[in-house]
């Protein structure tokens, strides 16, 4: 299947890379053309200089997927886009959008008959591999058209991908998702920081973390990248994306108690304020699943 993806930052161009090497053609556009260019000859991508170029180079009906930053930077691609397609045509949207902006994008493209899906994709910086959790929103008959790519990119090709709800579904679900890494996440940290407080029994951490791996009732995925972060020197500066914020936004919303991950959030503007080991291991985490920038150690 042909798609275009415009924005090819570390996620974008790695999924641009599982795609093609799932045996799909996939056209690429970027701010940096010499990116686009790089990463064409790395590994197949279609470059294109421009948007519209890239949405010439497609086959109707034609599959656009963004990936650029939420809010304005989405806008602006997917008005620029509504210029460019036809009736038939799908956009994509796998950023880490607000719901809400989904809801609102639909309604516009639905008056010209552009079809608008969402897609919350978790996987970060090892969806390469391990391909890509895909939580995605919109109109039955869009997301069964688009499902070679949603099987390519997912883990495989009947696990780790599912059609949520309707537009808007896919990035709240994915909000959801977001929350509860917040909690989880804060709670590997508290628990190494207490142990990392009790001086006086000498605990190599990394070697607890490395016991907890196998058997324990806390082993997961995140423990083994807390294992890695664990040799790691960081700064205790801990950012969020936003997907925290809104969570805790929508509980509010719809009077659903959700203290843990409200309270995960706010121990990350603790860490703006001072330093902390459990803020040092949450920001090594977060680079090591997401390769979310880092502050190092001074």
């Amino acid at each position: 299947m042909d798609i275009a993806i415009v924005g090819l930052g570390k996620m974008g161009a790695n999924m641009a890379r599982r795609l093609i090497n799932g045996g799909h053609r996939v056209i690429g556009v970027n701010r940096s053309f010499d990116v686009t260019k790089k990463l064409a000859a790395e590994f197949g991508l279609v470059a294109a200089e421009t948007v519209k170029e890239a949405v010439a180079a497609l086959p109707e009906p034609r599959a656009v997927w963004v990936m650029v930053p939420a809010g304005a930077p989405t806008d602006n691609i997917v008005n620029e886009l509504t210029n460019l397609l036809s009736p038939g045509d799908i956009i994509i949207d796998g950023g880490n959008t607000f719901y809400k902006d989904d809801i609102r994008r639909a309604a516009a493209l639905k008056e010209k008959k552009i079809h608008y899906v969402d897609v919350g994709t978790s996987g970060g910086i090892w969806g390469l591999t391990e391909g890509y959790s895909l939580m995605i929103g919109g109109e039955a008959e869009s997301v069964s058209r688009l499902s070679p790519i949603f099987e390519t990119l997912a883990p495989s090709a009947d696990q780790g991908w599912g059609h949520v709800g309707p537009v808007g579904a896919g990035h709240f679900v994915k909000m959801i998702h977001n929350g509860i890494e917040y909690g989880m996440m804060q709670a590997y940290a508290e628990g190494f920081e207490i142990m990392h407080a009790k001086k006086d029994f000498f605990l190599n951490l990394h070697q607890v973390a490395k016991i907890w791996q196998v058997g324990s009732v806390v082993r997961s995925w995140l423990l083994d990248l807390t294992t890695d972060a664990l040799m790691s020197e960081i700064a205790g500066y801990v950012s969020d994306s936003g997907e925290g914020r809104w969570t805790v936004f929508e509980s509010i919303d719809l009077d659903v108690p959700a203290p843990v991950i409200t309270l995960s959030l706010q121990q990350r503007f603790v860490s703006r304020q001072k330093e902390s080991y459990a803020a040092k291991l949450i920001s090594a985490m977060r680079n090591q699943f997401g390769g979310h920038a880092i502050k190092k150690a001074e």
